[in-house]
């Protein structure tokens, strides 16, 4: 599968949505990926912890054109290893490591906003509690930090 560039689908108006739990390692790769480039990128970030349904409202309030979640997933891939996904992917699997459906909320903002949504899935090595992010995924930040940054710089 060829990985799209952050700058072919980081398009108009962007909402970036970090999901995960900071307490449980790599879980925490998506509010932790929001904290590094916010304030440093054109785009709104969302750091939507644990309960990413909290927050629709809010993102629907924005009317964006591209709305990109962030979140560890389930990828069968190596850990610190990326796919960016398009909608229609995340609708069809279960991969998340959060109770939410995708395909609902999904569908949800879909209805809301008429966005393209995609999800930045990273593979997590270790999401146990108190765990701290592995290397590989720490790694991985740090790229797509500059990759997103340069793709949308203020």
């Amino acid at each position: 599968m060829t990985i799209p560039m952050f700058k072919d689908i980081l398009k108009g108006k962007v909402v970036i949505v970090g999901i995960g739990n900071k307490m449980r390692g790599d879980d925490g790769f998506g509010p932790a990926l929001v904290g590094e480039i916010e304030g440093s990128v054109k785009a709104v970030c969302i750091d939507a912890g644990n309960s990413p349904e909290n927050y629709t409202g809010k993102i629907a309030n924005e009317n964006p054109d591209t709305v990109l979640l962030v979140d560890a997933v389930h990828l069968d891939l190596k850990p610190g290893e990326y796919e960016i996904l398009k909608s229609s992917e995340i609708e069809k699997s279960g991969f998340t490591t959060h109770d939410i459906s995708p395909r609902m909320f999904i569908e949800y903002l879909k209805n809301r906003t008429g966005a393209d949504i995609y999800m930045l899935g990273i593979q997590p090595e270790n999401i146990s509690l108190g765990a701290r992010m592995s290397p590989s995924v720490k790694k991985t930040l740090s790229e797509i930090s500059e990759l997103i940054a340069e793709a949308c710089s203020a």
